[in-house]
Protein backbone atom coordinates (compact mmCIF):
# COMPACT_ATOMS: atom_id res chain seq x y z
CA UNK A 1 0.00 0.00 0.00
CA UNK A 2 1.18 3.52 -0.83
CA UNK A 3 0.57 5.79 2.16
CA UNK A 4 -0.14 9.51 1.86
CA UNK A 5 2.35 10.02 4.69
CA UNK A 6 4.94 7.55 5.90
CA UNK A 7 7.32 8.52 8.70
CA UNK A 8 9.89 5.84 9.50
CA UNK A 9 12.00 5.74 12.67
CA UNK A 10 12.05 9.51 13.22
CA UNK A 11 14.27 10.77 16.03
CA UNK A 12 14.46 14.36 17.24
CA UNK A 13 16.42 15.45 20.28
CA UNK A 14 16.60 18.87 21.91
CA UNK A 15 19.00 19.76 24.76
CA UNK A 16 17.97 17.54 27.65
CA UNK A 17 14.86 16.16 25.90
CA UNK A 18 14.24 13.37 23.38
CA UNK A 19 11.06 14.68 21.74
CA UNK A 20 10.71 11.81 19.23
CA UNK A 21 12.36 8.45 19.79
CA UNK A 22 12.15 6.09 16.80
CA UNK A 23 8.65 7.28 15.87
CA UNK A 24 6.89 5.73 12.88
CA UNK A 25 3.55 6.99 11.54
CA UNK A 26 1.53 5.68 8.59
CA UNK A 27 -1.39 7.70 7.22
CA UNK A 28 -3.56 6.30 4.44
CA UNK A 29 -4.77 8.44 1.55
CA UNK A 30 -8.15 10.08 2.09
CA UNK A 31 -8.46 9.24 5.79
CA UNK A 32 -8.77 11.32 8.94
CA UNK A 33 -5.98 10.06 11.15
CA UNK A 34 -6.02 10.90 14.86
CA UNK A 35 -2.71 11.60 16.62
CA UNK A 36 -3.19 11.73 20.39
CA UNK A 37 -1.04 11.85 23.50
CA UNK A 38 -0.26 13.83 26.63
CA UNK A 39 1.19 17.33 26.57
CA UNK A 40 4.84 16.95 25.65
CA UNK A 41 4.33 13.47 24.15
CA UNK A 42 5.98 14.59 20.89
CA UNK A 43 2.92 15.03 18.68
CA UNK A 44 3.58 18.61 17.61
CA UNK A 45 7.29 17.87 17.13
CA UNK A 46 6.66 15.03 14.69
CA UNK A 47 4.18 17.21 12.77
CA UNK A 48 6.60 20.15 12.74
CA UNK A 49 9.11 17.77 11.14
CA UNK A 50 6.55 16.75 8.52
CA UNK A 51 5.77 20.42 7.82
CA UNK A 52 9.43 21.41 7.54
CA UNK A 53 9.55 23.52 10.70
CA UNK A 54 12.06 21.15 12.32
CA UNK A 55 14.64 18.77 10.88
CA UNK A 56 14.83 15.18 12.17
CA UNK A 57 18.12 13.89 13.57
CA UNK A 58 17.45 10.61 11.78
CA UNK A 59 14.68 8.75 9.98
CA UNK A 60 12.91 8.77 6.62
CA UNK A 61 9.91 10.77 5.36
CA UNK A 62 7.85 9.51 2.42
CA UNK A 63 5.02 11.42 0.76
CA UNK A 64 2.85 9.30 -1.55
CA UNK A 65 5.59 6.68 -1.63
CA UNK A 66 8.43 9.06 -2.55
CA UNK A 67 11.21 9.81 -0.09
CA UNK A 68 11.42 13.52 0.70
CA UNK A 69 13.66 15.88 2.61
CA UNK A 70 11.44 18.72 3.79
CA UNK A 71 13.57 21.73 4.60
CA UNK A 72 10.89 24.39 5.14
CA UNK A 73 7.11 24.98 5.30
CA UNK A 74 7.33 26.47 1.81
CA UNK A 75 8.75 23.20 0.52
CA UNK A 76 6.12 21.22 2.46
CA UNK A 77 3.40 23.21 0.71
CA UNK A 78 5.03 22.41 -2.64
CA UNK A 79 4.72 18.73 -1.70
CA UNK A 80 1.00 19.27 -0.97
CA UNK A 81 1.24 19.49 2.85
CA UNK A 82 -0.53 22.21 4.81
CA UNK A 83 -0.77 22.86 8.54
CA UNK A 84 -3.33 24.63 10.71
CA UNK A 85 -1.46 25.55 13.87
CA UNK A 86 -2.89 25.54 17.38
CA UNK A 87 -1.88 29.19 17.74
CA UNK A 88 -2.96 30.83 14.51
CA UNK A 89 -0.30 32.13 12.09
CA UNK A 90 -2.25 35.19 10.94
CA UNK A 91 -1.45 38.89 10.64
CA UNK A 92 -4.05 40.61 12.83
CA UNK A 93 -3.91 44.02 11.13
CA UNK A 94 -4.40 42.62 7.61
CA UNK A 95 -7.68 41.59 5.98
CA UNK A 96 -8.84 38.00 5.63
CA UNK A 97 -8.12 38.16 1.90
CA UNK A 98 -4.61 39.53 2.40
CA UNK A 99 -3.79 36.79 4.91
CA UNK A 100 -5.00 34.03 2.60
CA UNK A 101 -3.01 35.17 -0.46
CA UNK A 102 0.25 35.82 1.42
CA UNK A 103 2.83 33.57 -0.21
CA UNK A 104 0.65 32.86 -3.24
CA UNK A 105 -0.34 36.27 -4.54
CA UNK A 106 -1.75 36.33 -8.11
CA UNK A 107 -0.61 39.23 -10.29
CA UNK A 108 -1.80 40.87 -13.49
CA UNK A 109 0.25 43.53 -15.25
CA UNK A 110 2.64 43.56 -12.29
CA UNK A 111 -0.23 44.37 -9.88
CA UNK A 112 -2.00 42.15 -7.35
CA UNK A 113 -4.90 40.48 -9.12
CA UNK A 114 -7.35 40.75 -6.24
CA UNK A 115 -10.34 39.98 -8.45
CA UNK A 116 -9.13 36.52 -9.48
CA UNK A 117 -7.95 35.74 -5.91
CA UNK A 118 -11.32 36.75 -4.51
CA UNK A 119 -13.09 34.54 -7.07
CA UNK A 120 -10.94 31.47 -6.34
CA UNK A 121 -11.19 31.90 -2.57
CA UNK A 122 -14.96 32.40 -2.73
CA UNK A 123 -15.28 29.15 -4.67
CA UNK A 124 -13.25 27.33 -2.00
CA UNK A 125 -15.37 28.82 0.79
CA UNK A 126 -18.56 27.84 -1.01
CA UNK A 127 -17.39 24.27 -1.71
CA UNK A 128 -16.46 23.61 1.92
CA UNK A 129 -19.00 25.88 3.64
CA UNK A 130 -16.22 28.01 5.16
CA UNK A 131 -17.64 31.47 4.65
CA UNK A 132 -15.76 34.44 6.17
CA UNK A 133 -15.91 38.14 5.28
CA UNK A 134 -12.85 38.59 3.05
CA UNK A 135 -12.66 42.31 3.79
CA UNK A 136 -12.75 42.02 7.59
CA UNK A 137 -9.49 42.42 9.49
CA UNK A 138 -8.28 39.34 11.35
CA UNK A 139 -8.36 41.24 14.66
CA UNK A 140 -12.09 41.89 14.15
CA UNK A 141 -13.28 38.30 13.63
CA UNK A 142 -14.04 35.51 16.10
CA UNK A 143 -11.72 32.65 17.00
CA UNK A 144 -13.87 30.21 15.01
CA UNK A 145 -13.64 32.43 11.94
CA UNK A 146 -9.85 32.63 12.30
CA UNK A 147 -9.81 28.84 12.27
CA UNK A 148 -11.73 28.89 8.98
CA UNK A 149 -9.27 31.39 7.52
CA UNK A 150 -6.37 29.04 8.34
CA UNK A 151 -8.13 26.14 6.60
CA UNK A 152 -9.05 28.23 3.55
CA UNK A 153 -5.46 29.48 3.40
CA UNK A 154 -4.22 25.88 3.22
CA UNK A 155 -6.81 24.89 0.59
CA UNK A 156 -5.93 27.98 -1.48
CA UNK A 157 -2.39 26.58 -1.61
CA UNK A 158 -3.91 23.39 -3.05
CA UNK A 159 -2.69 21.07 -0.30
CA UNK A 160 -3.80 17.45 -0.28
CA UNK A 161 -2.48 16.58 3.18
CA UNK A 162 -3.70 18.80 6.01
CA UNK A 163 -2.22 18.74 9.53
CA UNK A 164 -4.59 20.14 12.15
CA UNK A 165 -2.81 20.79 15.46
CA UNK A 166 -5.33 21.02 18.32
CA UNK A 167 -7.85 22.80 16.06
CA UNK A 168 -10.69 22.67 18.62
CA UNK A 169 -8.66 23.91 21.61
CA UNK A 170 -10.08 27.44 21.32
CA UNK A 171 -13.45 26.68 19.73
CA UNK A 172 -16.92 26.71 21.24
CA UNK A 173 -18.92 23.45 21.14
CA UNK A 174 -20.98 24.71 18.18
CA UNK A 175 -17.83 25.81 16.33
CA UNK A 176 -16.30 22.41 17.03
CA UNK A 177 -19.34 20.65 15.54
CA UNK A 178 -19.02 22.85 12.48
CA UNK A 179 -15.32 22.01 12.14
CA UNK A 180 -16.10 18.28 12.31
CA UNK A 181 -18.51 18.73 9.39
CA UNK A 182 -15.83 20.60 7.44
CA UNK A 183 -13.31 17.81 8.09
CA UNK A 184 -15.74 15.21 6.76
CA UNK A 185 -16.32 17.35 3.67
CA UNK A 186 -12.56 17.67 3.13
CA UNK A 187 -12.22 13.90 3.42
CA UNK A 188 -15.02 13.33 0.89
CA UNK A 189 -13.15 15.52 -1.59
CA UNK A 190 -9.97 13.46 -1.22
CA UNK A 191 -8.05 15.39 1.39
CA UNK A 192 -5.95 13.44 3.92
CA UNK A 193 -6.14 14.89 7.44
CA UNK A 194 -3.90 14.36 10.45
CA UNK A 195 -5.90 15.47 13.47
CA UNK A 196 -3.91 16.21 16.65
CA UNK A 197 -6.13 16.49 19.70
CA UNK A 198 -6.47 15.81 23.41
CA UNK A 199 -10.23 15.42 23.23
CA UNK A 200 -10.99 11.74 23.04
CA UNK A 201 -14.69 12.13 22.22
CA UNK A 202 -13.72 14.16 19.16
CA UNK A 203 -11.11 11.68 17.99
CA UNK A 204 -13.64 8.85 18.41
CA UNK A 205 -16.27 10.83 16.48
CA UNK A 206 -14.36 11.97 13.42
CA UNK A 207 -11.30 9.78 12.76
CA UNK A 208 -10.76 6.53 10.83
CA UNK A 209 -7.58 5.40 12.57
CA UNK A 210 -5.60 6.52 15.63
CA UNK A 211 -1.94 6.63 16.59
CA UNK A 212 -1.15 7.15 20.29
CA UNK A 213 2.09 8.69 21.60
CA UNK A 214 3.54 8.85 25.09
CA UNK A 215 6.88 10.34 26.13
CA UNK A 216 8.19 10.58 22.59
CA UNK A 217 7.31 7.06 21.44
CA UNK A 218 4.33 5.40 19.75
CA UNK A 219 2.36 3.32 22.26
CA UNK A 220 -0.52 2.22 20.08
CA UNK A 221 -2.03 2.07 16.57
CA UNK A 222 -5.66 1.03 16.06
CA UNK A 223 -8.77 1.50 13.98
CA UNK A 224 -11.17 3.94 15.59
CA UNK A 225 -14.05 1.47 15.37
CA UNK A 226 -12.08 -0.89 17.64
CA UNK A 227 -11.10 1.78 20.21
CA UNK A 228 -12.66 2.79 23.51
CA UNK A 229 -12.07 5.97 25.51
CA UNK A 230 -10.73 4.09 28.60
CA UNK A 231 -8.31 2.15 26.38
CA UNK A 232 -7.06 5.33 24.68
CA UNK A 233 -6.67 7.01 28.08
CA UNK A 234 -4.48 4.15 29.32
CA UNK A 235 -2.33 4.31 26.17
CA UNK A 236 -1.90 8.07 26.62
CA UNK A 237 -1.08 8.28 30.32
CA UNK A 238 -0.30 4.70 31.27
CA UNK A 239 -3.16 4.36 33.78
CA UNK A 240 -6.90 4.76 34.26
CA UNK A 241 -8.08 8.38 34.23
CA UNK A 242 -11.14 9.36 36.27
CA UNK A 243 -12.78 12.71 35.54
CA UNK A 244 -15.64 12.03 37.97
CA UNK A 245 -14.28 13.90 40.95
CA UNK A 246 -14.99 13.34 44.63
CA UNK A 247 -15.94 16.60 46.34
CA UNK A 248 -16.34 17.44 50.00
CA UNK A 249 -19.76 18.39 51.35
CA UNK A 250 -21.03 21.79 50.27
CA UNK A 251 -20.79 24.23 53.18
CA UNK A 252 -20.30 27.74 51.80
CA UNK A 253 -19.00 30.41 54.14
CA UNK A 254 -18.71 34.19 53.91
CA UNK A 255 -18.97 36.06 50.63
CA UNK A 256 -15.54 36.50 49.03
CA UNK A 257 -16.51 38.09 45.70
CA UNK A 258 -19.56 40.33 45.37
CA UNK A 259 -20.47 41.73 41.95
CA UNK A 260 -23.32 44.26 41.94
CA UNK A 261 -25.03 45.65 38.82
CA UNK A 262 -21.80 45.43 36.82
CA UNK A 263 -21.65 46.65 33.22
CA UNK A 264 -18.65 46.77 30.90
CA UNK A 265 -17.83 47.33 27.25
CA UNK A 266 -15.87 45.16 24.84
CA UNK A 267 -12.50 46.25 23.47
CA UNK A 268 -14.44 47.60 20.48
CA UNK A 269 -16.43 49.86 22.81
CA UNK A 270 -19.70 47.94 22.54
CA UNK A 271 -21.82 46.88 25.56
CA UNK A 272 -20.69 43.37 26.57
CA UNK A 273 -21.68 42.96 30.24
CA UNK A 274 -25.13 44.24 31.19
CA UNK A 275 -26.14 44.79 34.82
CA UNK A 276 -24.66 41.55 36.18
CA UNK A 277 -24.93 40.69 39.89
CA UNK A 278 -23.74 37.56 41.72
CA UNK A 279 -21.47 36.43 44.53
CA UNK A 280 -18.98 33.65 45.24
CA UNK A 281 -18.54 32.33 48.79
CA UNK A 282 -15.83 30.54 50.69
CA UNK A 283 -15.80 26.82 49.88
CA UNK A 284 -17.78 27.27 46.67
CA UNK A 285 -17.19 26.89 42.95
CA UNK A 286 -19.45 29.10 40.86
CA UNK A 287 -19.38 28.15 37.18
CA UNK A 288 -20.32 30.50 34.37
CA UNK A 289 -21.72 28.69 31.35
CA UNK A 290 -22.39 30.25 27.98
CA UNK A 291 -21.43 30.18 24.34
CA UNK A 292 -18.25 32.19 23.95
CA UNK A 293 -18.84 35.78 22.91
CA UNK A 294 -21.72 36.38 25.32
CA UNK A 295 -19.83 38.59 27.75
CA UNK A 296 -17.94 36.03 29.84
CA UNK A 297 -14.54 37.32 28.70
CA UNK A 298 -15.38 40.95 29.47
CA UNK A 299 -16.93 39.99 32.83
CA UNK A 300 -13.73 38.27 33.94
CA UNK A 301 -11.56 41.07 32.57
CA UNK A 302 -13.60 43.64 34.48
CA UNK A 303 -13.42 41.67 37.74
CA UNK A 304 -9.67 41.07 37.38
CA UNK A 305 -8.94 44.69 36.43
CA UNK A 306 -7.90 44.13 32.80
CA UNK A 307 -10.67 46.48 31.63
CA UNK A 308 -12.61 49.17 33.47
CA UNK A 309 -16.25 48.59 34.22
CA UNK A 310 -18.69 51.30 33.11
CA UNK A 311 -21.08 50.80 36.01
CA UNK A 312 -21.50 48.78 39.17
CA UNK A 313 -19.40 47.61 42.08
CA UNK A 314 -16.93 44.78 42.77
CA UNK A 315 -16.11 43.75 46.34
CA UNK A 316 -13.34 41.30 47.31
CA UNK A 317 -13.37 40.09 50.91
CA UNK A 318 -15.28 43.20 51.92
CA UNK A 319 -13.01 45.65 50.08
CA UNK A 320 -14.18 47.73 47.11
CA UNK A 321 -11.78 46.96 44.25
CA UNK A 322 -13.43 48.08 41.00
CA UNK A 323 -11.05 51.03 40.59
CA UNK A 324 -7.88 49.30 41.77
CA UNK A 325 -5.03 48.16 39.52
CA UNK A 326 -4.51 44.51 38.56
CA UNK A 327 -1.58 44.25 40.98
CA UNK A 328 -3.56 45.70 43.89
CA UNK A 329 -6.42 43.28 43.28
CA UNK A 330 -3.97 40.40 43.29
CA UNK A 331 -2.37 41.66 46.51
CA UNK A 332 -5.85 41.68 48.07
CA UNK A 333 -6.13 37.93 47.41
CA UNK A 334 -7.23 37.45 43.78
CA UNK A 335 -5.60 34.86 41.49
CA UNK A 336 -6.47 34.76 37.81
CA UNK A 337 -5.93 32.13 35.10
CA UNK A 338 -6.67 34.08 31.88
CA UNK A 339 -8.44 32.38 28.99
CA UNK A 340 -5.74 33.34 26.46
CA UNK A 341 -2.49 32.00 27.86
CA UNK A 342 -0.34 33.38 25.02
CA UNK A 343 -1.74 36.89 25.13
CA UNK A 344 -2.15 37.34 28.88
CA UNK A 345 -0.83 34.25 30.68
CA UNK A 346 2.83 33.91 29.73
CA UNK A 347 5.72 35.85 28.29
CA UNK A 348 7.08 33.51 25.62
CA UNK A 349 10.44 35.26 25.41
CA UNK A 350 11.13 34.68 29.11
CA UNK A 351 12.15 31.56 31.01
CA UNK A 352 9.79 29.24 32.84
CA UNK A 353 11.18 30.59 36.11
CA UNK A 354 10.51 34.18 35.08
CA UNK A 355 6.91 33.28 34.28
CA UNK A 356 6.40 31.38 37.52
CA UNK A 357 7.59 34.31 39.67
CA UNK A 358 5.90 37.18 37.80
CA UNK A 359 3.47 37.73 40.66
CA UNK A 360 5.90 37.45 43.58
CA UNK A 361 9.45 38.39 42.55
CA UNK A 362 9.14 41.67 44.50
CA UNK A 363 7.72 40.10 47.67
CA UNK A 364 9.29 38.46 50.70
CA UNK A 365 10.96 35.98 51.05
CA UNK A 366 12.14 36.32 47.43
CA UNK A 367 13.09 39.99 47.62
CA UNK A 368 14.52 42.16 50.39
CA UNK A 369 15.35 45.87 50.12
CA UNK A 370 14.82 45.73 46.36
CA UNK A 371 17.28 42.85 45.83
CA UNK A 372 15.96 39.51 44.51
CA UNK A 373 17.20 36.26 46.00
CA UNK A 374 17.78 34.28 42.79
CA UNK A 375 18.58 31.05 44.60
CA UNK A 376 15.24 31.06 46.43
CA UNK A 377 13.40 31.99 43.24
CA UNK A 378 15.13 29.22 41.31
CA UNK A 379 14.42 26.58 43.98
CA UNK A 380 10.81 27.70 44.20
CA UNK A 381 10.39 27.47 40.41
CA UNK A 382 11.95 24.02 40.20
CA UNK A 383 9.64 22.84 42.98
CA UNK A 384 6.58 24.14 41.09
CA UNK A 385 7.73 22.38 37.90
CA UNK A 386 7.91 19.10 39.82
CA UNK A 387 4.68 19.56 41.77
CA UNK A 388 2.64 20.50 38.70
CA UNK A 389 4.29 18.01 36.32
CA UNK A 390 5.59 20.65 33.89
CA UNK A 391 7.61 18.66 31.38
CA UNK A 392 10.93 20.49 31.01
CA UNK A 393 14.61 19.76 31.74
CA UNK A 394 14.59 22.67 34.22
CA UNK A 395 12.96 26.03 34.92
CA UNK A 396 15.70 27.96 33.08
CA UNK A 397 14.27 26.81 29.71
CA UNK A 398 12.29 29.32 27.67
CA UNK A 399 8.51 29.08 27.95
CA UNK A 400 8.22 29.08 24.15
CA UNK A 401 9.92 25.64 24.10
CA UNK A 402 6.95 24.11 25.97
CA UNK A 403 3.87 22.53 24.46
CA UNK A 404 0.64 24.51 24.78
CA UNK A 405 -0.58 22.28 27.58
CA UNK A 406 2.63 22.68 29.58
CA UNK A 407 2.41 26.46 29.14
CA UNK A 408 -1.05 26.19 30.68
CA UNK A 409 0.42 24.25 33.61
CA UNK A 410 2.92 27.10 34.17
CA UNK A 411 0.05 29.60 34.39
CA UNK A 412 -1.99 27.28 36.62
CA UNK A 413 0.94 26.60 38.96
CA UNK A 414 1.72 30.32 39.35
CA UNK A 415 -1.86 31.27 40.15
CA UNK A 416 -2.78 28.35 42.42
CA UNK A 417 0.33 28.88 44.58
CA UNK A 418 -0.70 32.44 45.48
CA UNK A 419 -2.87 31.14 48.34
CA UNK A 420 -5.38 33.92 47.79
CA UNK A 421 -9.04 34.02 48.78
CA UNK A 422 -10.38 33.86 45.20
CA UNK A 423 -9.28 31.96 42.12
CA UNK A 424 -10.72 33.10 38.80
CA UNK A 425 -10.19 30.20 36.38
CA UNK A 426 -11.06 31.07 32.78
CA UNK A 427 -10.80 28.05 30.46
CA UNK A 428 -8.30 26.38 32.88
CA UNK A 429 -8.03 23.11 30.91
CA UNK A 430 -8.05 24.54 27.38
CA UNK A 431 -5.55 22.64 25.25
CA UNK A 432 -4.39 20.22 27.96
CA UNK A 433 -4.48 16.44 27.87
CA UNK A 434 -6.84 14.19 29.78
CA UNK A 435 -4.31 13.39 32.50
CA UNK A 436 -3.62 17.09 33.09
CA UNK A 437 -7.36 17.81 33.12
CA UNK A 438 -7.77 15.27 35.91
CA UNK A 439 -4.92 16.89 37.83
CA UNK A 440 -6.21 20.47 37.38
CA UNK A 441 -9.74 19.46 38.38
CA UNK A 442 -8.42 17.85 41.57
CA UNK A 443 -6.46 21.00 42.41
CA UNK A 444 -9.51 23.24 41.86
CA UNK A 445 -11.65 20.98 44.03
CA UNK A 446 -8.89 20.95 46.65
CA UNK A 447 -8.99 24.76 46.78
CA UNK A 448 -12.77 24.68 47.20
CA UNK A 449 -12.62 22.02 49.90
CA UNK A 450 -10.00 24.09 51.78
CA UNK A 451 -12.40 27.04 51.94
CA UNK A 452 -11.29 29.08 48.92
CA UNK A 453 -13.73 30.69 46.51
CA UNK A 454 -13.49 29.71 42.83
CA UNK A 455 -15.09 31.46 39.85
CA UNK A 456 -14.92 29.07 36.88
CA UNK A 457 -15.54 29.99 33.25
CA UNK A 458 -15.39 27.23 30.65
CA UNK A 459 -16.65 26.56 27.15
CA UNK A 460 -16.82 22.88 28.18
CA UNK A 461 -20.27 22.36 29.69
CA UNK A 462 -19.15 18.96 31.05
CA UNK A 463 -16.47 20.77 33.05
CA UNK A 464 -18.89 23.37 34.39
CA UNK A 465 -21.42 20.73 35.45
CA UNK A 466 -18.91 18.37 37.06
CA UNK A 467 -17.12 21.02 39.15
CA UNK A 468 -19.64 23.75 39.98
CA UNK A 469 -21.71 24.05 43.15
CA UNK A 470 -23.76 26.74 41.39
CA UNK A 471 -24.06 27.45 37.68
CA UNK A 472 -24.79 30.87 36.19
CA UNK A 473 -25.71 31.03 32.50
CA UNK A 474 -24.76 34.10 30.45
CA UNK A 475 -26.45 35.16 27.24
CA UNK A 476 -25.85 38.46 25.44
CA UNK A 477 -24.04 39.92 28.44
CA UNK A 478 -26.66 39.06 31.05
CA UNK A 479 -27.13 36.28 33.60
CA UNK A 480 -30.27 34.57 32.37
CA UNK A 481 -30.36 31.55 34.70
CA UNK A 482 -28.96 30.15 37.93
CA UNK A 483 -28.90 26.49 38.98
CA UNK A 484 -27.60 24.52 41.92
CA UNK A 485 -25.55 21.37 41.31
CA UNK A 486 -27.58 18.63 39.59
CA UNK A 487 -30.61 20.90 39.33
CA UNK A 488 -30.64 21.01 35.52
CA UNK A 489 -29.57 18.76 32.64
CA UNK A 490 -27.08 19.68 29.92
CA UNK A 491 -29.92 20.04 27.50
CA UNK A 492 -31.82 22.48 29.71
CA UNK A 493 -28.73 24.58 30.41
CA UNK A 494 -28.02 24.53 26.67
CA UNK A 495 -31.43 26.08 26.00
CA UNK A 496 -30.58 29.01 28.26
CA UNK A 497 -27.14 29.32 26.63
CA UNK A 498 -28.83 29.64 23.22
CA UNK A 499 -31.28 32.26 24.49
CA UNK A 500 -34.33 30.02 24.08
CA UNK A 501 -35.21 30.38 27.77
CA UNK A 502 -34.75 32.99 30.48
CA UNK A 503 -35.50 32.84 34.20
CA UNK A 504 -37.30 35.67 35.99
CA UNK A 505 -34.39 37.99 36.85
CA UNK A 506 -35.86 38.76 40.26
CA UNK A 507 -35.32 35.11 41.21
CA UNK A 508 -31.66 35.12 40.22
CA UNK A 509 -29.47 36.06 43.16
Amino acid sequence: MTFAVELNNIRKEYPGVVANNDVSLFVEQGEIHGLIGENGAGKSTIMNILYGMAKPDSGVIKILGEEKEIQSPHQAIQFGIGMVHQHFMLMPNLSVLQNIILGRTPTKNFLIDEKSARKEISEIMSAYDLNVDLDAKIEEISVGQKQRVEIVKALYRQVKILIMDEPTAVLTPSETDKLMEVMQRLKEKGCTIIFITHKLREVMHVTDRITVMQKGIVTGRLDTKDATIPELSRMMVGREVDLKMEMGSFAPGEKVLEVSHLSANSHQGLPAVRDVSFDVRQGEIVGIAGIEGNGQTELIEAISGMIRSTHGEIMLSGKKIDRLSVRKRREYGMAHIPEDRLKFGVSKECTIMDNLILNRYYQKPFCAYGVMDHEKLSNFSEELCQNFHIKTPDASCMVKTLSGGNMQKVVFAREVEIDGDLLIAAQPTRGVDIGAIEYIHKKIIGLRDSGKAVLLVSAELDEIMSLSDRILVMYEGEIVAEFSRNEASQREIGEYMMGAKRQDRRKIS
